[in-house]
């Protein structure tokens, strides 16, 4: 009976032991969750500044017949929030070739993400929003990473723009190429020193490099 007794006491003690390590290990993990989800945000955007610079390499928009064909140049454009987007930081992935090459992309503009076969935006302007069946919902950081804001280091900024661009060579550029002029004979709209994006929330931090000329993109 003793022996009974003691071999329950002890299966008790382990179990205790059990629950004690799991409540441990759960309380080291959950503030570790938002920062995680940056660093997923961190990954996906990556990925998808690569794919800007790749549809630049090979899909080279040079037109003999258009003084201006360099502003359709393939770019990575992100918002701090707009209506589209409700209100959240998000990105979108265009080619500006329609009409007068506006700056904002058109339905018609966009990338096509290749995996999901869906438009990438997270609802950078109102013609397609987040709340489109057709759209990469990804791309809107704030609604699925909880990205509050997004920042662009002096390197790669003109002005309030928040732009990234590349050219036939996959070399990055800055700023708005809408308010660009004769830009493929230009050299001071290349990045010449790394570019930093920050993406921050829940008072944590990811950051993004994009390196000068050769247009790499990586997490520091």
């Amino acid at each position: 009976s003793t022996g009974i007794n003691m071999k329950k006491a002890f299966t008790m003690i382990e179990l205790v032991f059990v629950i004690v390590v799991i409540g441990i290990l759960a309380a080291v993990m959950i503030p570790r969750t938002d920062s995680n989800r940056l660093q997923e945000a961190a990954i996906q955007l990556v990925s998808h500044i690569r794919y800007t610079q790749h549809l630049a390499m090979v899909d080279d928009k040079f037109d003999a017949n258009d003084d201006e064909w360099y502003k359709s140049r393939w770019q990575i454009r992100f918002t701090p929030g707009t209506i589209a987007s409700h209100g959240e930081v998000a990105y979108a992935i265009f080619s500006d070739f329609v009409g007068t090459h506006s700056g904002h992309p058109e339905e018609q503009e966009l990338a096509i993400d290749p995996q999901s076969g869906q438009l990438i935006t997270g609802g950078v302007t109102n013609g397609v929003t987040y709340d489109d069946d057709n759209v990469f919902h990804a791309a809107n950081l704030g609604l699925n990473y909880g990205v509050e804001t997004i920042s662009l280091s002096s390197s790669c900024k003109v002005g309030t723009s928040l732009r990234i661009a590349f050219d036939y060579l996959g070399r990055p550029m800055k700023g708005n190429l809408s308010g660009y002029d004769n830009s493929y004979d230009d050299v001071d709209n290349l990045i010449q020193t790394r570019c930093e994006i920050v993406l921050s929330g829940n008072n944590d931090s990811a950051t993004i490099a994009i390196e000068a000329e050769t247009g790499y993109a990586h997490i520091l």
